[in-house]
C-alpha cells in the first residue's frame, strides 16, 4: 500500500511538473498563490465589534428598552455598520457577571468602525446610555472561519 501511494504522488508531481509551462520555480508559485489567498482572505473577513452591558439596578425596564431601541436604530443612520444584531443572557452557566445584553456589529474595515465611533449618532446613543450603565466591555475582532 505505502509503495503504490508512493508511486502515485511521484506519477502526480511527474505530471504536474511536465504540464507547467511557467518559468516560476516552486518556491516563487507557492509564495504567489499564498499572497493570492491572503489576500482573497482579508477581503472576506469582517470585523466585529461586541458590547456587552450591564445595567444599574435603579435601571426600569423602560430605560433598557428604551437604550436597545436607540442602540438598534444606529445602523439606519452610520452606514459603516455592514451588519446588527442583539440578544440577552441566557446562558447556564452563570459566568455573566451581571451582564445582561448584548449588541454585535459588523464592519467591513477598521475605517467603517474609525467612522463609527466618533460618529454623532453613536455620541447620542452614549448619553443616552450613560445615566443607566453599570459597566460596558467591548471586544473586536476580525473573523477567522476555517
Amino acid at each position: 500500500m505505502k509503495i503504490s501511494t508512493l508511486f502515485y504522488c511521484t506519477a502526480i508531481f511527474f505530471f504536474v511538473s511536465a504540464c507547467n509551462n511557467s518559468t516560476e520555480s516552486p518556491s516563487e508559485e507557492i509564495a504567489e498563490a499564498t499572497t493570492k489567498t491572503q489576500e482573497m482572505d482579508n477581503s472576506e473577513k469582517k470585523l466585529r465589534h461586541a458590547v456587552f452591558f450591564k445595567f444599574k439596578e435603579s435601571a426600569t425596564q423602560s430605560d433598557i428598552d428604551k437604550v436597545q431601541k436607540a442602540f438598534s436604530a444606529l445602523p439606519d443612520k452610520i452606514p459603516q455598520i455592514k451588519g446588527y444584531e442583539w440578544g440577552t443572557n441566557n446562558s447556564p452557566e452563570g459566568h455573566d457577571k451581571g451582564f445582561t445584553h448584548c449588541f454585535f456589529l459588523t464592519f467591513d474595515s477598521e475605517e467603517g468602525r474609525a467612522a463609527y465611533l466618533p460618529h454623532p449618532d453613536h455620541k447620542a446613543f452614549g448619553e443616552l446610555l450613560g445615566p443607566h450603565l453599570e459597566d460596558a466591555f467591548v471586544f473586536d475582532y476580525w473573523t477567522n472561519e476555517e
